[in-house]
């Protein structure tokens, strides 16, 4: 395997394990706003989702904020972009697992 093929390899893993990460940041958010049950008749409020993706954005920022004080790390707005995309990628998931299973 050629240098340039491990240094993409490596890349796509880093910003999968990015997405994964904030997706599932974005899942406890809500978990901590919004805990559903059965007894209410509507558990998803898009209201809660969009303040958990604000919440994973901003914490996606100031990570990058601090990465640019630390020694041999950079800031990215694109980690930002990723880390944010996997937020909502993670409460998309869970509205669609909850329409499936009919919770909401």
């Amino acid at each position: 395997m050629s240098d340039r093929s491990v240094h993409a390899v490596v890349f796509a893993v880093r910003k999968a394990a990015h997405v994964t990460e904030y997706a599932i940041l974005g899942l406890l958010v809500w978990r901590a706003l919004r805990k559903p049950s059965r007894a209410e008749p509507h558990p998803w409020l898009w209201s809660h989702a969009g303040i958990a993706l604000l919440f994973v954005a901003l914490y996606a920022t100031s990570d990058e904020i601090h990465q640019a004080f630390v020694p041999n790390r950079q800031a990215s707005v694109w980690d930002v972009f990723f880390d944010t995309i996997g937020g909502a990628f993670g409460l998309l998931f869970l509205w669609i697992i909850g329409r499936w299973r009919k919770r909401w």
